[in-house]
């Protein structure tokens, strides 16, 4: 699909949505999984970096958009949490994290990837990982989120894919 943009032509390219496995999430950052009580912490669990700040835990209610990614984020200071509140499945844009000292640096088209998430595990998104979403199905949707408690104000680099790449990315099962 094309469609214009400031005369310049948008591309919006379909993104196959894939099945997450820690494994082929490791790029990005870890899967959360459940484990037994007791389990002594290793390398299956996620690793967090909230040293830059004061960790901030909350739920983020999340109103229903259009699965179409027109822009990534990523936060160079710090990991962050995601996991659905109430078991409910969404799904998750991503991109490695290159290069997280330039704060001038875009992600790579061709490393972009969506997952389909289930609402029993969360993600762990590494510093500077770009992603877009959470997205889901319902109208509302609300999710708990781990992060620093100043990220949004100072931690919050965007790249906008049209105006970057004239590209943006459909979300497709």
């Amino acid at each position: 699909m094309t469609t214009k943009t400031n005369d310049t032509p948008l591309v919006i390219e379909d993104l196959k949505l894939t099945p997450i496995t820690a494994g082929n999430f490791r790029p990005y950052g870890t899967l959360v999984e459940a484990t037994e009580d007791g389990t002594p912490f290793g390398p299956q669990d996620a690793q967090l970096d909230l040293s830059r700040g004061i960790p901030r835990f909350y739920i983020m209610r999340l109103e229903f958009r259009e699965r179409i990614a027109r822009h990534l984020t990523r936060h160079r200071q710090t990991t962050q949490v995601l996991a659905s509140v109430g078991g409910k499945a969404w799904q998750l844009v991503v991109a490695p994290p290159h290069d997280i000292d330039n704060p001038s640096a875009e992600p790579h088209l061709d490393e972009i990837m969506a997952f389909d998430i289930p609402g029993n595990v969360g993600v762990m998104l590494f510093r500077g990982t770009w992603h877009a979403g959470p997205y889901f199905d319902d109208t509302e949707t609300s999710f708990f989120n781990l992060e620093l408690a100043d990220t949004n104000e100072v931690d919050h680099q965007t790249c906008k894919l049209p105006d970057h790449f004239s590209r943006a990315f459909r979300l497709i099962a």
